[in-house]
């Protein structure tokens, strides 16, 4: 890497919305975000499945097939 072209890469405090706090590295010293994965729903187990179903399933329940 060439001297002097690069951001100082240095310990940063990441706070949550949820209220979750941790550290990573990045040029900046606190960051500040809406979701994290303690609060995300895929991390969490809420997510929600649609269940669409294609045409010949949606045929059947029309009919009672």
């Amino acid at each position: 890497m060439k001297e002097g072209i690069h951001p100082e890469y240095k310990e940063c405090k990441v706070t949550c919305a949820c209220g979750n706090t941790f550290t990573t590295l990045s040029t900046k010293d606190e960051m500040r975000v809406d979701v994290c994965s303690e609060c995300h729903p895929f991390f969490t187990g809420q997510q929600k499945f649609a269940s669409r179903g294609g045409r010949i399933e949606k045929f059947k329940n029309k009919y009672n097939l």
